[in-house]
């Protein structure tokens, strides 16, 4: 079996729901992180990465929406609003920055235009755990999770005006 991450509000390709588009910037979505879920991932899978990265974000390196890292290896889900302060964060896990400035969820929030590419990804790591706090990048994150990774699993939405 292949690794492979789902949710249970939207499926690949779909267009993400309003409840997870970010409230302000000119939305008004709700801001609430998706339920994840994940399965088959690599043997020797000693913790995960969760990242949303939108790609389209005009700003040369794209958009860090959201970072958890350090989820614990025994760990095969996030729940519904476990980045948005809602509880459920594993214990062990760490919510970086964002490029919004801040750790926690930041949902969709693409400027008038096309729509973007809003991918969420779980990353199984050979390491415990990758030595970063809650200021560090969503770009440090991404370094050291391709450092140490062992394969991925990735679901795709689409959102735009």
């Amino acid at each position: 079996m292949a690794f492979r991450l789902t949710s249970d509000d939207f499926k690949d390709g779909d267009r993400l729901p309003e409840a997870q588009v970010f409230n302000g910037m000119g939305h008004r979505g709700a801001n609430l992180s998706p339920p994840l879920r994940w399965s088959d991932a690599p043997a020797g899978t000693k913790s995960f990465v969760v990242t949303l990265y939108d790609p389209d974000a005009p700003t040369g390196s794209g958009w860090w929406h959201w970072v958890v890292a350090n989820i614990p290896a025994n760990v095969d889900s996030l729940p519904r609003g476990c980045g948005s302060g809602q509880g459920g964060l594993p214990r062990g896990a760490l919510q970086t920055r964002t490029d919004f400035g801040r750790p926690g969820y930041g949902g969709a929030a693409p400027p008038p235009g096309g729509p973007h590419r809003y991918i969420f990804t779980v990353h199984a790591l050979k390491v415990d755990q990758i030595d970063v706090d809650e200021n560090s990048s969503g770009a440090l994150v991404g370094f050291l999770t391709h450092m140490h990774g062992l394969g991925s699993a990735s679901l795709t939405a689409h959102y735009g005006h």
